[in-house]
């Protein structure tokens, strides 16, 4: 069920007002959601549902994984109805978030709230009985998913990793952070980002501490499905290269490869009804289908 709140933050109240947007887009062009779900075969899946069994279908959960700023009803959470409406158990959880304040989650340094995210994962599978689950994030959730595949020792506990717009590489924010390195410098900036209680920004950029454990050696873990998504007009993870995981066996995918005229943004990625369709397919790479009505989702 979506908490509702008056108290939002900014980025809270933008993700709101871009799923509205999105929402009645999705019943227009998604339209035909039911009918390819009814030629699966699929019954219904779950929400956050415990007790919610995988299918022969879709035998393996999946796990959505928020962006910074966010929470686990306000970002992905309209991508994670879509899928359970196809048959899939699925489940999201706010990581990252300080006590006594939930409405923000993905604050926290990615190793502290990458171990919430791991427990989190062994908490599905000894729900679900399922042996492995595939995990999808979003920006800062695409890098927790990269982070936890390679660094928690749970490889083969997870069957596939889908990254929309993860900072792979660190990003610098659309030049913002060479700007702030030339007016008060990297330190300083890490120090007051710290001291703010937002130290996961520290993190987030080239030469951060998660950045530079992710790549230090592969990022794609043997016997892991990789599929990297990202807009050519993201304007938070820039360049928009530097999502990629340039590896062998790795899919990187730009959303105008296609659909070449949508101008998603980084914020409007997680509720493009093109990114749905990508995800749907990396996540089932048999019953994969062409994307053949392209949307047009929100710029920024």
């Amino acid at each position: 069920m979506v908490r509702r709140t008056r108290t939002r933050t900014r980025a809270s109240r933008t993700r709101t007002l871009l799923a509205r947007a999105a929402l009645p887009l999705a019943l227009v062009l998604g339209a035909a959601f039911p009918a390819h779900a009814a030629t699966e075969g699929v019954t219904g899946g779950g929400v956050n549902d415990f007790s919610c069994r995988p299918s022969a279908a879709h035998p393996e959960p999946v796990v959505l994984l928020h962006g910074t700023f966010a929470t686990w009803y306000e970002d992905l959470n309209f991508l994670q109805l879509d899928l359970a409406a196809r048959g899939y158990c699925t489940f999201a959880l706010t990581y990252g978030a300080y006590d006594g304040f939930p409405l923000a989650g993905g604050l926290k340094p990615v190793a502290v709230s990458n171990l919430e995210i791991k427990e989190y994962v062994e908490k599905v599978r000894g729900a679900t009985g399922a042996a492995q689950v595939s995990v999808v994030g979003h920006s800062e959730g695409g890098l927790q998913a990269l982070y936890l595949a390679k660094m928690q020792g749970i490889q083969p506990h997870i069957k596939a990793v889908v990254a929309i717009a993860p900072p792979t590489h660190g990003t610098n924010a659309a030049g913002l952070l060479d700007l702030g390195d030339k007016l008060i410098g990297r330190e300083t900036m890490e120090k007051i980002v710290t001291t703010i209680g937002i130290p996961v920004l520290a993190d987030e950029v080239p030469g951060g501490p998660a950045i530079l454990a992710l790549n230090n050696g592969p990022v794609a873990q043997p016997g892991i499905a990789y599929t990297i998504i990202t807009s050519r007009y993201d304007e938070l993870v820039t360049p928009t290269g530097t999502a990629f995981v340039r590896e062998p066996g790795v899919k990187n995918q730009y959303v105008q490869d296609f659909c070449p005229f949508d101008p998603v943004g980084h914020i409007g990625e997680a509720y493009d009804l093109n990114v749905w369709h990508m995800v749907r397919n990396a996540l089932d790479p048999r019953r994969a289908t062409p994307i053949l009505v392209c949307a047009v989702g929100s710029p920024g």
